[in-house]
């Protein structure tokens, strides 16, 4: 059999492209890592997602997959092993909603609060906790959302560990408290410190230095 050729075009410290380590480290693929510079994107990169013209983007075989959920998809469809979304047709759609959520929903709203000041900020708080009792009840009782083993709503929702509490320390607000959320705090260590994903942490205080940098930026903007 013919070896496979996989790249993966992420930057060092985008969530998205995170998923996608994860998910092939879950899988235990090879493949070549490509760190973009997404002021300076490369031509490979504009050539394989000539429409976003945004990372991750995963080439196998020399065809692209663009956008982290939907790579995520093609891995556990494409290597059986380690299954990341169930097989149940509903189970499998409620995975994906939860997906959704994150997305569209969760992601925002704490990014709204780390980048609001005064009035605007308790707002976005307000949204952001409300988000957050969703998942604190969906995760409630289980190690992963998808029970024992990490899978596709863990991959979708682990930027959270990781980067919630960066954002908390950079505006010095704790926002998922481990007594009002514990079952989410618990998921959170739990999916930070395990062996699969826990090599492939962005270093943290590069993390908080372009983090700090980017509400600076968000700030002066809006001002």
């Amino acid at each position: 059999m013919a070896e496979e050729e996989m790249k993966l075009f992420r930057s060092w410290s985008s969530p998205f492209g995170m998923r996608v380590v994860h998910a092939l480290k879950i899988k235990g693929l090879q493949y070549e890592t490509i760190l973009e510079d997404l002021s300076n994107k490369s031509a490979s990169l504009l050539n394989y997602n000539p429409i976003h013209k945004k990372i991750p983007v995963f080439v196998h075989n020399g065809n692209p997959i663009c956008e982290s959920l939907v790579i995520l998809e093609y891995i556990d469809e494409t290597w059986t092993q380690s299954p990341l979304l169930p097989q149940d047709p509903y189970a499998k759609s409620t995975a994906r909603f939860w997906a959704k959520f994150g997305d569209d929903k969760v992601m925002p709203s704490i990014w709204s609060v780390f980048t609001s000041q005064g009035d605007a900020r308790e707002e976005a708080i307000v949204q952001a906790k409300t988000n957050l009792e969703f998942l604190e009840e969906e995760i409630k009782g289980k190690k992963f959302f998808g029970g024992e083993a990490i899978g596709y709503v863990d991959l979708a929702f682990g930027w959270m560990a990781n980067l919630i509490g960066i954002l908390e320390e950079i505006i010095d607000l704790k926002l998922v408290d481990a007594e009002k959320f514990p079952f989410l705090s618990a998921w959170m260590s739990n999916f930070y410190d395990d062996p699969a994903i826990k090599e492939f942490w962005p270093n943290r205080d590069r993390m908080v230095e372009k983090f700090k940098a980017m509400r600076e930026l968000h700030l002066n903007k809006v001002a």
